[in-house]
């Protein structure tokens, strides 16, 4: 397992490598990401009905 001295050194080796702007900026991407992925998958589960009604259509056009 991994304790509360190991992921103080790992924090410190991150920030010395990175720095704190990168840091910041990488972290700033990756909650928009989620945020993104969250909202994507919200809509995704909004389409279904809506292709569902748009079926009929492609299909006599095809």
């Amino acid at each position: 397992m991994v304790g509360m001295r190991e992921l103080i050194i790992i924090l410190v080796i991150v920030l010395l490598v990175f720095g704190t702007k990168r840091l910041a900026n990488i972290g700033s991407d990756l909650g928009g990401a989620i945020k993104g992925f969250k909202k994507g998958m919200k809509d995704d589960d909004a389409k279904p009905e809506s292709l569902d009604q748009k079926k009929p259509d492609n299909d006599s056009q095809a």
